[in-house]
């Protein structure tokens, strides 16, 4: 069920109505009731499947809190872990590894191919196995004690405003709000609303609209040139981040207006002043969960440099291959973590350049110029984001790189036209002006920012429901 569809606009304030009037010991099994219908929407299938994996983790991983043997309880949890990882790896990276060693046969003539199962990937996936995965670290580490409620842990994995893409939460935060007595309140569902219509902006009047023009670019790159790819570019950058927001904007206005506070997944990422500070705003549940379970286990920065830059490289290498089986993810994330490592290597020396004399004299421009710098570098590692492949990847960079200067304006203007490429700019800069309202102004109990977006919407939005983007991952 997408968020933005008509059923969705019937579940929701079902949902809500049955939430309230039902006693507080029954809500949970309403809410998980709620939860897997909403994940069946998809496929009935994908609901055995996180059956499955609630009900064994639920069983190790309470075990390995009740274990006292160290040994034991390493066992378990690698058990836990095992399981997930290779629910995960079969379903999402069988495929892409079939067919890249079929590559590797074919340019090498080495036997016969190997089997393609043609796999569905469970809507999802990627965020549950994580949230899972965390939730056994920690009860290993002894952070928090493992759930003993089978139904509690089963709505913690499957939370249905969260289940599909994030954002990604722990259970040491998330539990207790699920089991929290909220009595309705008016405040605290206005304040849903407001966010859950900015993130209805975000996605049917930024993101949808804008995919118009950004599909017909590379559709057929070969086609267009330097200035059109230029615009298609710069107009995935914003439709990206319009789409994972608007969804996490719309997940957490639901949970907010049953009570629970889902974590904030996005810092107004483009105002970012570096690669480093750029991943301190972007996707943040998934940045937190690699810092704390991948890069911090492999020694973090408490190594000599060279291992801490591997590990830096390492962890956003492992993060890009987390997006997608596609070598455009590999290579979208080691491009981020060369990034970063070139932002160690050179902390020093940027530091006294910030500090220098001439810079001091012009702190508004530098601040300008750093982040156009830091949006030009994202805005390149989202071509591979965004590429079907390495070829269409190389053809858009070389495009951008070599510049073919014709200008055709019905090319520029896309088959569209000029009203809709005027609306895209248009509410690219409603977005933009935005970023000028204070943070938490759709988070405020007031009906005025609810209105004006609701009419926002009605005026710009794209019609028609559409698949939001992580829903791939």
């Amino acid at each position: 069920m997408l968020f933005n569809s008509v059923e969705f606009l019937i579940f929701l304030p079902l949902v809500l109505i049955g939430y309230f009037l039902l006693p507080y010991k029954l809500r949970w099994v309403f809410v998980l009731l709620c939860s897997y219908y909403f994940y069946m929407c998809w496929r009935i299938e994908y609901v055995l499947l996180i059956m499955f994996s609630t009900a064994f983790d639920y069983v190790v991983v309470r075990t390995l809190g009740e274990a006292k043997d160290p040994r034991k309880r390493k066992i378990l949890l690698w058990t836990s872990l095992g399981m997930n990882l290779s629910v995960l790896i079969f379903f999402k990276y069988f495929d892409f590894l079939m067919r890249s060693g079929n590559a590797v046969i074919e340019m090498t003539n080495g036997g016969a191919p190997l089997p393609i199962l043609h796999l569905i990937l469970p809507v999802g996936i990627s965020f549950y196995t994580f949230q899972s995965m965390a939730y056994a670290i920690d009860v290993y580490q002894r952070k928090i004690p493992a759930e003993t409620h089978l139904g509690y842990f089963a709505l913690f994995v499957c939370y249905w405003p969260q289940l599909v893409a994030g954002p990604i939460e722990r259970a040491g935060n998330m539990l207790p709000k699920l089991k929290a007595h909220n009595a309705f309140d008016y405040d605290r569902t206005v304040q849903g609303l407001n966010r859950i219509a900015f993130g209805f902006f975000k996605k049917v009047v930024v993101a949808d609209r804008l995919a118009v023009y950004v599909n017909e670019v590379y559709g057929h790159p070969q086609d267009f040139g330097t200035i059109a790819i230029a615009i298609a570019a710069l107009f995935f950058a914003f439709q990206i981040y319009c789409d994972f927001s608007g969804y996490t904007d719309i997940a957490i206005g639901c949970a907010r207006i049953m009570g629970v506070n889902l974590v904030e997944n996005f810092d107004r990422p483009y105002l970012s002043r570096s690669i480093t500070d750029f991943w301190r705003r972007w996707h943040m549940s998934l940045s937190g969960w690699f810092r704390d379970y991948v890069y911090i286990p492999l020694g973090g920065s408490r190594v000599i440099k060279w291992r801490m830059y591997y590990n830096l490289f390492l962890t956003f290498l492992v993060s890009g291959l987390w997006h997608g089986a596609n070598w455009t993810f590999v290579i979208w994330g080691a491009f981020h973590g060369l990034l970063l490592v070139w932002e160690k290597l050179t902390e020093n020396g940027r530091k006294k350049l910030r500090e220098s004399a001439f810079v001091s004299k012009i702190p508004r421009i530098w601040a300008l110029l750093t982040m156009a710098l830091t949006f030009s570098l994202v805005v390149i590692g989202w071509v591979f984001f965004r590429s079907k492949n390495l070829g269409q990847a190389t053809m858009v960079l070389k495009k951008l790189f070599v510049p073919d200067l014709h200008f055709n304006l019905g090319e520029v203007l896309g088959y569209n036209g000029p009203f809709n490429f005027a609306v895209s700019l248009l509410v690219i800069g409603l977005l933009l002006l935005s970023y000028l309202l204070p943070k938490d102004l759709k988070m405020r109990h007031n009906l005025a920012f609810l209105v004006v977006t609701g009419i926002v919407i009605l005026l710009f939005g794209k019609g028609g429901s559409s698949d939001f983007i992580y829903f791939q991952f």
